[in-house]
C-alpha cells in the first residue's frame, strides 16, 4: 500500500490542505483520524468543513459522539473515544453508507464497524510542525491521494 506524507508548518498549511481535500470528497467518503490530543484532528476537520461550505462552527463531538453539519455534502464528525471497550452500535452504517462525508476520530475503537475502504490519516505534532500520514485503503482513496499530491 502506498503512503503519502504531508508536512504542515502553519495553520494556513492545514487549512489549505483540508480545503483541497474537501474539494475532492464525494458522498460516502470516510476519513479516519488518529493522533494524540493536540495533534490537530479537529483543526483539520474544521478546514475540511470550510472546504465543504459548512457555515456552522465545527467543534469536537467528544460528549455527543456525532455532530452533523450541512455543506456541499453533509459532514458527519465523529469522536468515538468514549466508545472504547463498548459494543454499542449507534447507527454507524447509516452514516458510512449515506450521502455525506464521515470523519471519525479515534477510529480504532470502532474498527469492527468501519468499512474496509477508507482514508486513514495519522496526525503527529512535531514541535513547530505537524505531519499527516495518509494511508489510502482502496482504489478510490489511492486516486484521491494521488490527486492531493499533484
Amino acid at each position: 500500500m502506498t503512503q503519502f506524507i504531508k508536512k504542515m508548518h502553519t495553520i494556513e498549511d492545514t487549512n489549505s490542505f483540508g480545503q483541497k481535500l474537501a474539494e475532492l470528497l464525494q458522498p460516502g467518503d470516510i476519513i479516519t483520524m488518529e493522533g494524540d490530543l493536540g495533534a490537530g484532528k479537529t483543526t483539520l476537520t474544521k478546514a475540511i468543513g470550510a472546504g465543504l461550505g459548512v457555515k456552522r462552527t465545527i467543534n469536537s463531538p467528544t460528549f455527543t459522539i456525532i455532530k452533523e453539519y450541512e455543506g456541499r455534502l453533509p459532514l458527519y464528525h465523529m469522536d468515538v473515544y468514549r466508545l472504547e471497550n463498548s459494543d454499542e452500535d449507534i447507527g454507524f452504517e447509516e452514516y458510512f453508507s449515506g450521502e455525506g462525508v464521515s470523519i471519525v476520530e479515534w477510529a480504532q475503537f470502532i474498527e469492527d464497524y468501519l468499512p474496509k475502504e477508507r482514508l486513514e490519516l495519522t496526525l503527529k505534532h512535531d514541535g513547530e510542525a505537524r505531519t499527516i500520514l495518509l494511508q489510502p485503503i482502496g482504489e478510490r482513496y489511492e486516486k484521491l491521494c494521488k490527486e492531493l499530491a499533484e
